[in-house]
């Protein structure tokens, strides 16, 4: 695995390749029957929820060119949690506790959410009757998109662009032009304040406390402050989101951006084991096969390839540029 691997990547892979490590878990390998057993379902419960904190965190520590560090069995889980990332093989280290309570907090909020694109494709896979691993790494793919799991490092981003506050009220305009884009605003399911961004908004300043003020916080509130007071997003029924704070917080802890749907997918594990078990407990569950509207060609006569003639540029495959290794290994010769 490259040293630099993203780690969302690699926990995809490693949650992934935990089918490999545990045939004993797969109904493909042990009969569609087997997660009918409730020891066997909540043994796997309870592997998926201590491996995957443990994963995340050598993901970590792979970054920063440090050896995994094993858990703990006396500390609660955001503790472990902290004490992988930060002990450097200590046993008698302690991560600050009101910081653990923090993370607690964050991870109880993104625990679960109803039928969202990673839960879907959970549930989507699970409903095959796959192993639960397999399925799960399909929910942190889906979370490792963009417009997904990247919210948060949107909204950093966004406020970087702001820079100061005196530069709000001609972003707010340029909202309102559909020139810029307001990110961690507005929610498919919440039509007023994200209950969830209340609750982050206050964790901030506990946070802030305790590892330094972050900056930007000011202009997220005044940003936040201008949108709530402008007609155009309160029409709209635009409200900060679950991702407004969030980011700003882990930034705060030390956390980097790619490390922030990482943060996501931990406790969201919480939540897609809920959706697998309870999908094996519902006897109306079939395998999912969503239907599709076909709005193409009606009748297509089939053509033999060497008679086709492309229609456009955009129906060729793309030309791959030769690398600067591949040239320098045609350069050289084979003994």
């Amino acid at each position: 695995m490259p040293h630099d691997a993203h780690p969302m990547g690699v926990l995809a892979s490693a949650m992934s390749t935990l089918s490999v490590f545990h045939p004993d878990a797969n109904p493909a390998l042990q009969g569609q029957d087997l997660y009918k057993s409730k020891q066997v379902r909540d043994k796997q419960i309870v592997r998926v929820l201590g491996k995957a904190p443990t994963i995340a965190a050598a993901a970590y520590l792979r970054l920063a060119g440090r050896p995994p560090v094993l858990p703990l069995n006396t500390l609660s889980y955001s503790e472990n949690f902290l004490y992988m990332l930060d002990s450097l093989g200590d046993r008698t280290y302690k991560p600050n506790p009101r910081l653990a309570r923090a993370l607690d907090i964050l991870f109880i909020l993104h625990a679960e959410h109803e039928m969202n694109c990673s839960t879907a494709a959970v549930r989507h896979l699970a409903s095959s009757g796959v192993d639960v691993f397999t399925a799960l790494s399909g929910g942190v793919g889906a979370l490792y998109g963009p417009l997904h799991g990247g919210a948060n490092e949107a909204v950093l981003k966004m406020l970087n662009e702001i820079g100061s506050m005196e530069n709000i009220p001609d972003f707010i305009v340029g909202v309102k032009n559909r020139k810029r884009k307001m990110s961690g605003f507005g929610h498919r399911v919440y039509k007023n304040y994200d209950p969830r961004a209340k609750v982050i908004r206050k964790l901030a300043d506990e946070v802030f406390s305790i590892v330094g003020r972050d900056p930007l916080i000011e202009v997220a509130i005044a940003l936040e402050k201008a949108a709530l007071s402008d007609e155009y997003f309160i029409k709209r029924k635009l409200y900060p989101n679950v991702d407004f704070y969030s980011g700003l917080i882990y930034r705060a802890m030390g956390f980097p951006t790619e490390f922030f749907p990482v943060l996501f997918a931990i406790p969201r594990m919480g939540g897609w084991l809920a959706h697998w078990k309870e999908s094996l407990d519902d006897p109306d569950t079939k395998i999912i096969r969503p239907q599709q509207v076909y709005t193409g060609f009606w009748l297509r006569h089939y053509t033999p390839v060497r008679e086709r003639v492309l229609s456009s540029q955009s129906e060729e495959l793309g030309q791959v540029a030769t690398s600067n290794a591949t040239r320098r290994r045609r350069a050289g010769s084979a003994l």
